[in-house]
Formats: C-alpha cells, structure tokens, sequence
C-alpha cells in the first residue's frame, strides 16, 4: 500500500487525488493532508480519509476548534504543517497541488526526505528548477508530473524506445479570450476571465489561462523536467483540450497523448508510474468530437509566453521575477484594482526593472519574489 501525503487537499487537484484514494483504496493510505484555510472541507477529508497528520497553512486551528472525533489526528498550522506532511509523516509520496511559491519550500523539503514527488505547482520549477532538478538527481527521485500537458508529454516519452525528442508541441486551450480582438482583451473583466471553456481550476489558473501566462510557466516547467531548450518548445493553441501535448521525434514521429479534460487521468498517472488504474474517466469519443484543431497562438495579443521565453533567456532569478510579479498583478486584477491587459504590462515592467538578481539559493529566490511583487504594486 502507497502511503500518500497531499499538500492542498481541499483544492481542484487534491479533492481529485482524494477521489482516486477512494476508488482503489487497497492501494493507497492517505498519510497527511493541508489545506490553506478551507477547514470544514478538511474535517470532511480528515473524517473521510483518518490522516495521521492534518493542518491549515494560513490559518492556526485551536485545538478546542476542532471537533471532537478528529482529535485522533495531529493537527498543525502555517509552514511547520506543510514540512510535516512533506518531510516528517511516512509517506511514500507527496502530491504538491498548493499555489504559488510556497510549492518551492515543499519540493525541496519532500525530496530530501527521500519522497516521491508528485509535482502539481509549476511554481516550484519556474522560480527553482535548477535546485530542484539538481536534489532530485542527487536524490534518485526523478519528478513525476501532474500538470496534463507535462504528463502528457511524460507519457509520450515512454514510447521513445532510444529515439530521440527533437521537439515538444506544448498545446494550450486558448482560453476564453482566444477569439477576442486587442482592445476587448485589454477591457475584460474578472468575471469573464474566470469562465474557461474546457477546463475546472482554481481562480489564479484560470486568469493564467485567459492571460497564456499558464502556458509561459509551462515553457519554463518543461524546460526543466524534460532538459529541453526553449526553442524546442512550440506552443500551439488546441481549442478542443482532447490532444494534452505531443513530443516530435528525430525520425519524423510525432506520438501525442489525448484524453478528456479532466484531471484525474494525469493524477492517477502520477500515483501509480509505471502503471495504471481506473480513474472514473471514460475516453474520448473521436468520432463524436468530429475534428480537432490547432492554431498558432497570436503573442500580440497574449505577449505571456514570449516574456517566459525572455526570462529564460536571461537567466538568474528572472523567472522567480517573472512568477512574482504575475502573481501579484493577477491577484491586483482579482481585486479590480487593474484592467486585465495590464498584467502583462506590470510583469514586462519588473522584468526590466529587477534584471540580473542572482538565483544561486532559495534565499535569493525568496527576496528576488519578494522585489518582484513589491515591483508590481508601485506600478
């Protein structure tokens, strides 16, 4: 039995991990579980699932808070009960689905506790790949990714049989401004920026996706887990969501993973390497779908993934400043304090103003985080 802690259980991808524990529950023990502050939906999954450990990361539980029949559990709060479930329960593996930078902490502390990460926070790669994929090697415990496009582009490689990648074909949505002129993007509205038409994510994601930023830290995520330059990395919009990316071979081949869009396929991937289980997904009917499609993304009107590429190019903490300052200006959009096309502007804009801050520590990622979004804030 696979002893599993997840880090943000009561977001998207932990509530779907939860529901593969549930369908094959000879196979997994859920060993730990944070939330960030959703405590009634984690008394349900610690009353449902029986933890050994279980806390809120933003958010300090009294012990008279908690109810009566979930005081069998060691409770704990802020960033100790995200290092306990990383690094101190025995687990197996840690699925890290929180948001943000916080991600980054939980890698590295669940890597060398000598567990299997099963990674869900781009974050972590975008503003540390080099010390994470450095640990890991160091570690023997090589990444298993959940984001669909990575795991997709994972599955593809075990079909590569010593023939080598020459490309990934990185496939995006759109999102749902995809068909939308420049100066209708540059009006939208958080309401309309959270209404995705395929996918069910939380509300910093789907902004990524109206945005492309999603796709830029993606270009950034593959770069590290695959060892793939970015000019090797094409983005191409796939409205239909079915193909979740492709890896096209030396020899002309192009082998592509497709699927629903849903989630649970590439959790249970994750869980169960190299094998697989029954997820609850059923498979695409290509029939009734009737025609996929692919576009060039238009990088005029969504300039996300053409800044990744930039900071990448620059190197240092110009990624961990491209991260920050995003996060920060969706959250400002969040807040109707800006319009949506000047999330992009205030990331350009902190890109140039922060370029060359060293990346050579977590400390230096941390306060290179820390400028970025103070960066955005002064406009």
């Amino acid at each position: 039995m696979t002893r599993i802690a997840i880090l943000g259980s009561t977001g998207s991808i932990g509530t779907q991990a939860l529901d593969i524990c549930r369908r094959h529950p000879e196979r997994f023990r859920v060993a730990a579980l944070t939330a960030r502050s959703s405590r009634e939906k984690l008394f349900e999954q610690v009353r449902e699932f029986r933890p050994e450990m279980a806390g809120l990361a933003e958010d300090d539980i009294p012990l008279n808070e908690i109810p009566e029949d979930l005081r069998f559990c060691r409770w704990m709060s802020g960033a100790e009960a995200l290092k306990a479930a990383a690094a101190e329960v025995p687990a197996d593996q840690v699925l890290v689905s929180i948001v943000g930078i916080a991600g980054l902490k939980s890698v590295l502390d669940a890597l060398e506790a000598g567990r299997q990460v099963l990674l869900a926070n781009k974050e972590a790669l975008v503003t540390g790949g080099h010390l994470v994929m450095d640990l890991a090697k160091r570690m023997g415990k090589p990444i298993l990714p959940v984001d669909s496009e990575h795991s997709a582009i994972f599955q593809c490689l075990q079909a590569a049989g010593g023939n080598p990648a020459e490309k990934i074909l990185l496939t995006a949505s759109g999102g749902p401004f995809r068909t939308w002129d420049r100066e209708r993007i540059e009006r939208a509205t958080p309401r309309e920026a959270l209404k995705h038409p395929n996918w069910s994510m939380g509300a910093k994601i789907t902004v990524d996706s109206a945005s492309m930023f999603n796709k830029g830290l993606e270009i950034i995520e593959a770069r590290w887990l695959f060892d793939m330059p970015e000019d090797r990395i094409r983005v191409v919009i796939h409205p239909e969501s079915i193909v979740h990316s492709a890896i096209v071979f030396r020899d002309g081949a192009v082998l592509a993973q497709l699927g629903m869009p849903d989630m649970r396929v590439p959790i249970g991937y994750a869980m169960t390497y190299p094998e697989r289980v029954e997820t609850g997904v059923p498979a695409p009917d290509l029939a009734a779908i009737g025609r996929l499609t692919f576009e060039e993304p238009d990088t005029e009107k969504f300039p996300a993934t053409e800044l990744a590429r930039e900071a990448l190019r620059a190197g240092g903490a110009a990624c961990t400043v491209l991260n920050g300052a995003n996060e920060a200006a969706v959250a400002a959009f969040l807040r109707e304090e800006i319009p949506f096309g000047e999330i992009a502007r205030r990331v350009e804009n902190a890109l140039e103003r922060l370029a060359g801050l060293p990346a050579d520590s977590i400390g230096d990622i941390m306060e290179a985080d820390r400028r970025a979004r103070a960066c955005v804030g002064k406009g």
